[in-house]
C-alpha cells in the first residue's frame, strides 16, 4: 500500500471515531503561527517555549489567519436520524486485544483481564499463573485443560459481552461493579472466584494537600476531597468511569457520598455537579493523569494501589482507600457446559493455592494495610450503575459546556473510496455528541476550509453538520497547523461571546504537515492560550502529534484501522 493510501485509511479511520462517544470538554485554547518564511521572530522547539502577552498572541493569530484566508463553505442540511447507535458494530474485532497466554486444551478457557493481571512485569501475575497451570497437565475424563488469557480493559470487555459481540467463559475486571453491569444486562454471569489477588481504589494527594485537607476538613476521604474540589481548594483528577474500573468506583462512591440511600437522586446529582464544576477534565489515560499531576494542573489522581506502589515517582504520596474493594472476581460468562465449569472451576482453586497468592504479593496485591480497608458502600445493583454511567454523561458538563472544533485532514490522498467511508463514519458518529455542547467542522488540504461555523448541535445543527461532511472532497497537501489556527481563532471568538464554554480541539491527521507554518511558528501562542488539543493519528508520525498535544497536557490516539472506532468513542466519552 503506498503512503498516500495509508494515510487516506489512517485519516478515514480516525475521523470515523472521532464522534463516537463524546464526552468531556478540556479548558484552553491553544495558538497562533506564522509561515516558516515570516517567522524570523519565531522560537524553536524546545524546552523552552516563548512566552507571550496577550497582545502579543492575539495579533500573531490574526496575522496568521489573515495570512490564511480560510474559506467559508456554505453547508447545507440534510436529514438525520438521532438515537441509533449499534455497540457491536463500533467495537473492533477481538484480536485487537492482546492474548498473552495461549491454552491449547481440549477443553480451553479463555479470560478476559484486566491490564493489571495480565500485563507484563509486575503486572503480569494471571500470565504467570496461567503459564504454570497449562504446564500442569490438568486433565478432565482424559482431555487436556489449558486457560487463554486476553488483556483487554473492562468498560470494553463489558461492552463486547452485553452486546454478544465476543464472548469468553470467563471474565476478571478490577472489581463487582463490572460484574454487576453484566447481570444487570441478562446475560448469565455467575462468579467463581470473590477474589484471585486483593487490592483497592485509591486517591493519590501530595503530603502537603493532604495536610491541607485534614487541616480545612479534619479528615481526608472522598467526602472532603470531593469537598475541597467543589471549593476550589483543590483540582481532582480521574478517569473515565465508562472505560475505567477506577474511575466508575470513584463515581458511585462520589453519589454515595451524597446520598448513601439513592445514588440517583437529586441530592447526589446536586453534589457531584458542585464536584464536577471545578473539574479540570475527566483523562482518558492514567499516565495523562500522572502528567498532570507532575505538571501542578492537578493535586490528586485516582489509582488502584497495587499500580500505585509499582510506579516510579509517586514515592512522596498518600494512598486512601476508597469506594468496593478491587478484589479481581473471577465469572464464568455465558453457558457453560460441565467440561468447562470444572476446568474454570480447577483454575480458581489453583489461583487460590499459597503459592500463587505469594506471588501475588511479589507484584504488589495482596497487601497487609490495604486488607484492613473494608468497602465504603453497599452492594450496587447493576441496573443503578449503568444509569449513574448515565447521570455522568448528562451532568458532568452542565457548568460549563464543551465547545469542539473538529480539524480533519482532507488531503489528496484521501481522494475515493476513503473520502467516501470517512463520511458515512462521521455522519454516524455524531449521534454521540450531546446537544448541550457546541460544534464546528475545519478541513484541510494545502488550503483551510470553515466546513461550519461553531454552533450549539441541536437538530438544526446536526442538519448541516451531516451536509457539511458530505461536502466534504479530497485535495492538495497538508497544512496541518493553518488549520490549528484556524480553528483556534474559530473558538476563541466563540468563547468571547460565550464565555462559559470550554474550548477544545480534535486533531486529525497523520501528523505529515508539509505545507504551511510549522510547529516553531506557532507553539508560542498554542501555549499561551493553553487550550488542550488531542490527537488522533492512524499510521501516523506520532512525535509530530506528540509535539502539539504535549504543549498542554492533551494526548495522543495512536489508533490502527480496526479499534480506532471504539478508542476515539472513549476519548469523547472523557472528554465531550
Amino acid at each position: 500500500m503506498n503512503n498516500n493510501n495509508k494515510k487516506g485509511f489512517a485519516i478515514i479511520a480516525i475521523v470515523a471515531v472521532l464522534f463516537f462517544g463524546l464526552i468531556f470538554g478540556i479548558v484552553s485554547l491553544i495558538g497562533n503561527s506564522g509561515k516558516s518564511d515570516e517567522g524570523e521572530d519565531m522560537p524553536s522547539h524546545g524546552s523552552d517555549v516563548e512566552t507571550l502577552s496577550d497582545e502579543e498572541a492575539a495579533a500573531r493569530l490574526d496575522k496568521y489567519v489573515g495570512v490564511i484566508k480560510p474559506r467559508t463553505v456554505q453547508a447545507e442540511k440534510v436529514p438525520v436520524e438521532l438515537g441509533k447507535t449499534d455497540v457491536a458494530a463500533e467495537l473492533p474485532d477481538i484480536d485487537t486485544n492482546k492474548i498473552t497466554v495461549q491454552g491449547n486444551g481440549a477443553i480451553n478457557i479463555e479470560i478476559f483481564s484486566t491490564a493489571e493481571k495480565a500485563g507484563n512485569g509486575n503486572d503480569g501475575w494471571l500470565n504467570q499463573v496461567a503459564e504454570k497451570f497449562n504446564a500442569a497437565g490438568n486433565e478432565y475424563n482424559g482431555k487436556s485443560i489449558s486457560i487463554t488469557v486476553r488483556t483487554i480493559a473492562a468498560g470494553q470487555a463489558v461492552d463486547y459481552i452485553t452486546s454478544g459481540k465476543y464472548l469468553p467463559q470467563a471474565f476478571t475486571p478490577s472489581n463487582e461493579l463490572m460484574g454487576e453491569m453484566i447481570i444487570s444486562q441478562n446475560v448469565k454471569c455467575e462468579m467463581y472466584n470473590k477474589s484471585l489477588v486483593r487490592n483497592a481504589a485509591g486517591m493519590v494527594l501530595s503530603e502537603d494537600v493532604y495536610n491541607q485537607i485534614m487541616k480545612k476538613y479534619d479528615a481526608v476521604n472522598v467526602k472532603t476531597v470531593a469537598q475541597a474540589t467543589a471549593d476550589s481548594v483543590i483540582a481532582m483528577g480521574y478517569t473515565n468511569p465508562f472505560a475505567s474500573s477506577t474511575g466508575l468506583n470513584f463515581l458511585i462512591s462520589l453519589l454515595y457520598t451524597y446520598d448513601s440511600n439513592n445514588i440517583l437522586s437529586d441530592t447526589a446529582k446536586a453534589g457531584f455537579n458542585s464536584f464536577q464544576a471545578n473539574v479540570p477534565f475527566v483523562a482518558y489515560t492514567t499516565l495523562q493523569m500522572r502528567d498532570a499531576v507532575s505538571s501542578g494542573s492537578l493535586n490528586g489522581l485516582v489509582l488502584e494501589h497495587q499500580t500505585f506502589v509499582n510506579t516510579s515517582g509517586l514515592e512522596g504520596y498518600k494512598f486512601i482507600p476508597f469506594g468496593v474493594r478491587h478484589d479481581n472476581p473471577l465469572y464464568g460468562i455465558g453457558d457453560l457446559n460441565d467440561e468447562q465449569k470444572y476446568a474454570l472451576k480447577l483454575f480458581s482453586d489453583y489461583c487460590s493455592e499459597q503459592t500463587n497468592q505469594e506471588l501475588a504479593i511479589k507484584c504488589g496485591f495482596n497487601n497487609a494495610d490495604m486488607d484492613k480497608y473494608q468497602s465504603e458502600i453497599a452492594d450496587v445493583d447493576g441496573t443503578k450503575i449503568v444509569s449513574a454511567q448515565k447521570l455522568w454523561k448528562e451532568n458532568k458538563d452542565v457548568s460549563k459546556p464543551i465547545a469542539a472544533v473538529f480539524v480533519a485532514d482532507t488531503s489528496g490522498s484521501m481522494y475515493g473510496e476513503p473520502l467516501n467511508q470517512l463520511k458515512s463514519s462521521l455522519v454516524n458518529a455524531s449521534s454521540y455528541i450531546n446537544s448541550t455542547n457546541s460544534i464546528g467542522l475545519v478541513s484541510y488540504g494545502n488550503n483551510v476550509n470553515i466546513n461550519l461555523p461553531i454552533a450549539p448541535f441541536d437538530l438544526n445543527q446536526r442538519s448541516y453538520f451531516a451536509g457539511a461532511v458530505q461536502s466534504l472532497s479530497a485535495d492538495g497537501a497538508t497544512a496541518t497547523y493553518d488549520a490549528v489556527m484556524v480553528a483556534l481563532d474559530m473558538l476563541l471568538k466563540y468563547k468571547e461571546a460565550n464565555p462559559n464554554v470550554k474550548p477544545v480541539i480534535f486533531l486529525l491527521s497523520d501528523g505529515e504537515q508539509n505545507s504551511g507554518y510549522e510547529f516553531e511558528d506557532i507553539e508560542g501562542i498554542l501555549k499561551h492560550y493553553g487550550i488542550v488539543v488531542y490527537s488522533i493519528g492512524y499510521n501516523a508520525n506520532i512525535d509530530e502529534l506528540s509535539k502539539i498535544s504535549s504543549l498542554n497536557e492533551g494526548t495522543v490516539i495512536n489508533a490502527d484501522s480496526d479499534d480506532v472506532i471504539y478508542k476515539l468513542k472513549n476519548l469523547f466519552n472523557a472528554q465531550m
